[in-house]
């Protein structure tokens, strides 16, 4: 069976195209521009949902935090994704955690214009419904996956989604510099940072991957597929 990387990554999709242009007048007057630095924190676990968030540069990890303090990242937001609805439209605290993980630019809609749009949009709600069903597939794909095999297999389709994640304008022509920091790969693979080094030195040594610094660069992709395919 062919790979598929949409199962455990989405594809941005415009959450406001389908608008009436009365609804985008209302967006564009009532968005607002927010900054954030790397490291800094765009909202917390547990606390409740102020808006939407769009990001317009950089990207977002979205992750939970253990009893030891140890972060276990759900997922990576990019250029063009969208969050921070879904506890919205379930009346419910965030379950996870959002930070930047490099200098972020995003477009906020506050909860009130939101929901204002919600009620008198359909094809909004449509969206969101379709989004939110894709996006629950994804989160399952992956912990459920990421349960069942080894640290090897794991970091492999890691590398698969990441490469993903840090692809521009979907040209898979070019090399991608997938630059992610150990500790935030150990979180998204679910494993210990120094088992993580380990396995990234082997595929180093087998010439899988080459690193500049804390970047990473895919050299053999079809190795990497072969790894996953059955998963």
């Amino acid at each position: 069976m062919e790979f598929n990387i949409e199962k455990y990554h989405l594809k941005s999709s415009s959450l406001f195209d389908s608008l009436s242009i009365a609804e985008s007048q209302l967006i564009k007057e009532g968005i607002i521009r927010k900054e954030f630095l790397k490291g800094e924190c765009l909202f917390k676990e547990h606390s409740f949902s102020k808006g939407v968030y769009i990001i317009k540069k950089g990207k977002v990890k979205i992750f939970q935090t253990n009893s030891d303090g140890k972060e276990g990242i759900v997922y990576i937001y990019k250029k063009g994704d969208y969050f921070g609805y879904r506890p919205l439209l379930a009346e419910e605290p965030h379950p996870v955690s959002a930070v930047a993980m490099d200098n972020v630019i995003v477009s906020f809609v506050p909860k009130e214009l939101f929901l204002e749009i919600l009620e008198t949009s359909a094809t909004l709600a449509k969206e969101l419904i379709v989004n939110l069903s894709k996006e629950f597939s994804v989160w399952i794909n992956k912990m459920t996956i990421f349960s069942q095999h080894s640290v090897k297999d794991k970091v492999a389709l890691s590398l698969l989604i990441l490469n993903k994640v840090y692809q521009r304008n979907d040209d898979s022509s070019k090399s991608v510099f997938i630059s992610i920091n150990r500790d935030d790969f150990a979180g998204f693979v679910g494993t210990a940072k120094e088992t993580l080094v380990r396995m990234l030195r082997i595929f180093k040594d087998e010439k899988i991957i080459t690193t500049k610094g804390t970047k990473i660069i895919i050299l053999k992709h079809r190795v990497l597929l072969n790894m996953v395919e059955n998963m």
